[in-house]
């Protein structure tokens, strides 16, 4: 791999990617939209290419020569506000995308999926065969879902030389998820309690999501998925480990998902008319009580992965976020 080209690099996985990438001596072209997201990109060690994935002629003489196309772009919000933008940049995105790479005849293309489309694996864990057909809980998953089995495997079944990849619940510096407001309140000592303590991601530090897409570009059989997962913990559990990590006390009252539920309806009607946060919006309320759970297994036997222990990843990230506070 000499040249590589990756959209969504002014992101929080796509950074890091390029981070990698460029300390591995590989040349890259990134995608941005902004002039901001233009010199982010810049800064990181790659050469930037203004455009958008929704825009696919902004990217087409930037993919000529390219080795390998990551499609790491995705839109993540929480909230039925973004719906309509949701699907133009999950679904029509990497449509875009996979036709304007193939037309510049690019030989190989790592989309980054997610363990999103298995929806709630209600305790089991799953692994690349499982497929879901019930309800979302939320937009991204659905819109990533449609883009999985509707957009890339279609093209795949037609000879496309994609390889997915399909991180589970990735934290880390620069992170702007849920998870991440809930370990900043943490961090400062106002999460006076832990919602939703059933609810189980598999949880995977960030630089070991980006290591997995290089990884999968190098050693993953085209056509093929491959789940980058971690350790699986009930949030309730997960905060006690920021609490050993910190040497901050957890919170003394842990929410059953159950009590948090009946807020459902109520939380939907306000975010359809006031600004309300994400973490309070009816679908986080959705998300209480579901598992994320996927196993990394195929990955480590046929990639290498090789996830770093919980632990350390925490420590990194509470360092970086303390590192954010002493600067201000």
């Amino acid at each position: 791999m000499k040249t590589a080209f990756v959209t969504g690099g002014t992101g929080f996985i796509g950074s890091r990617l390029i981070a990698l990438l460029v300390a591995r001596g590989v040349e890259v072209r990134a995608l941005a939209r902004s002039q901001a997201g233009l010199e982010k990109v810049k800064t990181l060690g790659a050469a930037p290419v203004q455009g958008d994935v929704i825009g696919p002629k902004s990217m087409k003489e930037a993919l000529r020569g390219c080795d390998v196309v990551f499609h790491v772009a995705s839109m993540y919000e929480v909230g039925l506000r973004y719906k309509a933008q949701m699907e133009k940049v999950n679904v029509d995105g990497v449509r875009n995308v996979i036709e304007t790479a193939l037309e510049a005849g690019v030989p190989k293309i790592v989309f980054t999926g997610t363990v999103g489309v298995f929806g709630d694996t209600r305790g089991r864990t799953v692994d690349e065969t499982y497929e879901y057909k019930g309800n979302f809980s939320t937009v991204y998953e659905r819109t990533k879902w449609i883009a999985h089995y509707q957009v890339v495997q279609p093209f795949i079944r037609q000879g496309a030389p994609i390889i997915i990849v399909m991180p589970s619940a990735v934290f880390g510096p620069n992170d702007h998820s849920t998870i991440n407001d809930l370990m900043k309140l943490h961090l400062r000592g106002r999460l006076p309690a832990v919602p939703g303590k059933e609810t189980t991601f598999s949880y995977v530090y960030v630089d070991d999501i980006a290591e997995g897409h290089i990884l999968a570009a190098e050693k993953g059989r085209i056509g093929e998925a491959y789940i980058l997962s971690g350790t699986a913990l009930p949030m309730g559990e997960f905060v006690k480990l920021w609490s050993k990590v910190t040497g901050r006390p957890a919170p003394a009252l842990e929410i059953p998902s159950a009590f948090l539920r009946v807020w459902w309806p109520v939380l939907g009607l306000l975010e359809r008319v006031l600004p309300i946060p994400a973490v309070l919006s009816g679908e986080a309320a959705r998300v209480l009580g579901t598992t994320w759970i996927a196993t990394s297994e195929k990955a480590q036997r046929e990639l290498g992965y090789r996830p770093r222990p919980l632990e350390e990843g925490l420590k990194l990230t509470f360092d970086w976020l303390n590192n954010q506070y002493n600067q201000k």
